[in-house]
């Protein structure tokens, strides 16, 4: 299950022009129908843990666009949005 409601991340998926938007919702809906057996192998999302940070992991949105979350149980709860790919490993995202 996803969860969308961390402060930063709808404000910054709502700054993003709509066709943006769009890539980002259909990678959404994607991860929403996978295991999470099969996210870990999928090579187009890259979803990788921070090595800096265990417990947080980066995830490949669109070509432009990767986010930070988290895993709760069954929930993988999105914080931030990266265009800077090389930005979400850094200080930029921690709340």
């Amino acid at each position: 299950m996803l969860d969308l409601n961390y402060p930063a991340f709808p404000d910054e998926l709502f700054d993003l022009d709509a066709p943006e938007i769009r890539k980002i919702i259909k990678a959404l809906k994607k991860i929403k129908g996978l295991a999470w057996n099969d996210l870990f192998r999928d090579y187009g999302l890259k979803w990788e843990e921070l090595k800096s940070t265990p417990g947080k992991y980066t995830v490949r949105l669109s070509q432009s666009y990767c986010a930070v979350d988290v895993r709760e149980e069954c929930w993988m709860r999105f914080q931030t949005l990266h265009q800077d790919h090389d930005s979400a490993y850094g200080k930029k995202w921690r709340a």
